[in-house]
């Protein structure tokens, strides 16, 4: 397993927190954006579209460590060679609503393609949502025995909350948390929560196994820095009290 150093201790107490730019998301300012509020508001590190421009840009304006999302593999290569600190097969939400699915076998054969073609560096690998949760089971244990060293959660962007509030919120989280509890259980690889997760519902994840959290559009979605570095203070303060009542 190689995890990247700045990540490690985060992740090994249980309070990394990614906060995720988009993987389709290409527009520099919107994405310098993103990074600046989660730079000053506590993020552990940051998930970046796989392009070159966008990790030169970003590598810019921010120390933490920079995460790149792709479907490709190949694009994993020019933004290493970039700067990227670690790379991501996943955030798959952006391709449901144009009706493009990804299978195990898929997923499978994405990994250990990208673990032949950069054996070294730090691999996360989310497991699909659409699976039974017993199928996302078996595919991250195989994932592991691929060469993933972290293993993502995701099914915010389908669930379908019956409830406003509070009680909503859970409903939004509720498939990515199921799949943090079963997985982590399964795999001996940090479990990453991500997908619909809130300052309501991130130290359930933690609970649930997760080593960490990824939250998105909770943050990328505002429409200023300010509002933005506050969302992630929010959920840096939450993953602070479940680190605090662990120790306590």
């Amino acid at each position: 397993m190689s995890i990247h150093p700045q990540l490690q201790p985060a992740l090994t107490q249980h309070h990394a927190l990614k906060v995720i730019s988009g993987l389709n998301n290409f527009d520099v300012q919107r994405v310098a954006a993103t990074v600046r509020a989660a730079t000053a508001g506590g993020a552990t590190f940051v998930d970046i579209a796989a392009s070159p421009e966008l990790v030169q840009a970003v590598r810019e304006i921010t120390p933490l460590p920079i995460c790149v999302s792709a479907v490709e593999p190949e694009k994993f290569v020019a933004a290493v060679d970039a700067g990227a600190d670690l790379i991501e097969i996943g955030n798959f939400d952006s391709f449901y609503a144009q009706g493009r699915r990804f299978e195990a076998e898929e997923v499978l054969a994405l990994t250990q393609e990208t673990r032949a073609l950069l054996p070294e560096i730090t691999l996360s690998v989310t497991v699909p949502h659409i699976l039974t949760l017993d199928r996302q089971v078996e595919l991250a244990e195989a994932l592991v025995d691929a060469g993933a060293d972290i293993i993502q959660t995701e099914g915010g962007t389908s669930s379908q909350p019956q409830h406003a509030g509070t009680l909503g919120l859970i409903e939004k989280a509720a498939p990515t948390l199921a799949a943090a509890s079963a997985i982590s259980k399964a795999v001996s690889v940090p479990v990453l929560c991500a997908s619909g997760l809130s300052d309501v519902t991130v130290p359930m994840a933690m609970a649930a196994g997760a080593s960490g959290v990824g939250v998105g559009s909770a943050i990328n979605k505002l429409d200023n820095e300010l509002a933005m570095m506050a969302a992630v203070r929010s959920l840096v303060d939450a993953l602070g009290t479940v680190q605090r009542n662990t120790v306590a």
